[in-house]
């Protein structure tokens, strides 16, 4: 590997964001000024958070709160529980948010929280604990026009219905569209806890037309088997793809005519993990260089790196985690012919449902399962048709584009607005 693929390759999240956010603008023609207003959140919270344990001990916690930029109206994004949360993965999730929110056209800044703990070894009152310490921490800072959470990695519904409880009695008047990603009949939308899986299917079922292949016995090796791995591997799996591979984090499986997903998804544990029932597994590392059509990163950061982008087999690389494959390897992809469809784009459905999951509240009328999905087909077939036709004209990659994309209706309401 050259000096030039090593600096790219360790490149933290943020640094490697504002990389290419700095090109999308330069592309589109903006000044520099532009590039300093959107480097960084205009806002980043720390908050400390004391819970008392079920040892009767206290334990403090560190939790954050970004909010990118809200020219455009309120910042929204989930919040992750998890040991490696940092201020800076907080900051780049932060700017996805508002670049997702871009590609789709919704009428959102972006905003991402995390607390750092371990929830898999705390009890499920410790979790609800630190759940309600977190909105009391934040509760001047969010709101259904100012800032609005979600799920993400390790918080699910239940862990929303905490925090909207909470945030209810700190603030009665604005309390049910303060968060989404609830459960229904706290005022969810059908769909939700679907939707990033969904939205990965309905950009596979974009991409292998553009290749001209069919997506019926199409081979597909998903990376991550935790919610938005195993939804996908059911949806592809029932349109008729050959799921011939999937990872956790313990190991992966490899089967050439194909894995029974159903028998796999009756097995796997509340974490997404299957593997450790198996005697002949393989590395991560090994899955991801197997021969398959499709493949989908859905677990973690950094996979697909300059050190194994050669060696990939697949002609789409759909990426439903968050920066699955380094700068470096994305231009290795592309010179190689491989169609990848970013993360910003393949991963949108999550906020985009929660988009339909808040007009919902504010209208008080809701909508069924059928309308949900209708309408988010609808808004991703014509976010990616749009990315594609960019990337074609202005020659440039997927990525590269869908960040063109992205940035564009931001720094429209910035300079709008007389930021800059």
């Amino acid at each position: 590997m050259d000096e030039t693929s090593k600096k790219v390759d360790k490149l933290d999240v943020l640094a490697s964001t504002q990389t290419i956010i700095e090109r999308a603008l330069g592309k589109l023609g903006y000044p520099e000024e532009m590039y300093e207003l959107l480097k960084e959140p205009m806002r980043m919270f720390t908050v400390r958070i004391p819970v008392r344990m079920d040892d009767g001990s206290t334990k403090i916690f560190t939790g954050y709160r970004a909010q990118h930029n809200d020219a455009v109206g309120p910042t929204k994004g989930g919040v992750r529980f998890h040991p490696n949360v940092s201020e800076n993965e907080v900051k780049a999730l932060s700017i996805w948010m508002s670049l997702k929110a871009g590609i789709v056209d919704l009428p959102y800044g972006g905003g991402k929280g995390g607390i750092v703990c371990d929830p898999r070894t705390m009890s499920f009152r410790e979790v609800e604990r630190l759940s309600r310490g977190y909105v009391r921490a934040i509760s001047q800072v969010v709101g259904p026009t100012k800032d609005i959470p979600a799920p993400d990695v390790f918080t699910n519904s239940q862990i929303m219905a905490w925090m909207l409880d909470e945030y209810s009695r700190i603030r009665e008047f604005d309390s049910p569209n303060f968060i989404t990603g609830k459960p229904l009949v706290l005022g969810g939308s059908h769909g939700r806890e679907s939707a990033t899986a969904k939205g990965v299917t309905i950009c596979v079922n974009e991409a292998v037309k553009k290749k001209g292949l069919d997506i019926q016995g199409a081979r597909v090796i998903i990376q991550g088997f935790g919610n938005a791995g195993s939804y996908l591997a059911k949806f592809l799996a029932d349109s008729g793809a050959l799921i011939v591979g999937i990872a956790d984090a313990y190991g992966a499986l490899y089967e050439e005519e194909g894995l029974d997903i159903d028998y796999l998804l009756d097995r796997r544990d509340s974490f997404g993990t299957v593997t450790k029932l198996f005697k002949d597994t393989l590395t991560n590392e090994e899955l991801l260089e197997k021969e398959c059509d499709i493949l989908v990163p859905a677990a973690i950061g950094n996979q697909i790196t300059s050190r194994n982008a050669a060696n990939i087999k697949a002609s789409i690389v759909v990426e439903a985690a968050n920066g699955p494959t380094t700068l470096e390897a994305t231009d290795i992809l592309a010179e190689r012919g491989v169609l990848l469809v970013p993360d910003i784009l393949a991963s949108a459905g999550g906020v985009t449902v929660s988009y339909f999951e808040w007009v919902q509240n504010n209208q008080g009328y809701y909508w069924t399962n059928e309308e949900v999905e209708g309408k988010l087909e609808a808004v991703l077939v014509g976010a990616f048709e749009n990315i594609y036709g960019l990337a074609q004209r202005r020659k440039v990659n997927m990525r590269l584009a869908a960040y063109m994309t992205g940035v564009r209706k931001m720094a429209e309401a910035s300079r709008f607005r007389g930021w800059v």
